[in-house]
């Protein structure tokens, strides 16, 4: 399950929309206990890919300088997230192709016509390249308080 803040998870919409016609991208942070993360913020990102359009691509140098960031202050990399404009909010075989990081949750906006629609969240499974595969994950959205209580557990 993948726990965020209304508040991110409105941010990272957002993104989307003020991205189009092209795809947005960025950091899912915060931390992870068994089958539960929970999100404390979502960093956006430049889209790197030379066709943004249909593509994302976060420059290594980006998630470098945003892994170690987290890194000090205690939350770690929970997954990413994208944006596929004028197209369904479920990953494409390029998306499953693309995703190396085992583990993380990959949350997918679908924005219509400048217009952020449906969300959905799939958790990257399998333990190598080979048989990696993607499964629903179901999004649980907090209240503020709901995540202050969080993060004093």
């Amino acid at each position: 399950m993948l726990r965020l803040p209304q508040t991110v998870y409105d941010q990272l919409r957002e993104h989307g929309e003020a991205a189009y016609p092209d795809e947005c991208c960025g950091i899912l942070l915060g931390t992870a206990a068994g089958e539960v993360k929970t999100v404390t913020r979502a960093v956006p990102a430049s889209n790197a890919s030379p066709h943004p359009h249909h593509h994302y691509e976060i420059a290594p140098i980006d998630l470098i300088h945003i892994e170690r960031a987290a890194t000090a202050s205690g939350e770690s990399i929970l997954g990413f997230y994208h944006s596929h404009p004028d197209h369904p909010a479920h990953w494409s075989l390029t998306d499953l192709a693309e995703a190396h990081w085992i583990g993380c949750s990959y949350l997918i906006t679908s924005v219509e016509n400048g217009r952020a629609s449906a969300s959905h969240s799939f958790h990257l499974a399998g333990t190598r390249e080979e048989d990696k595969h993607f499964q629903s994950e179901k999004i649980a959205l907090m209240a503020a308080p709901e995540l202050a209580n969080a993060a004093s557990r």
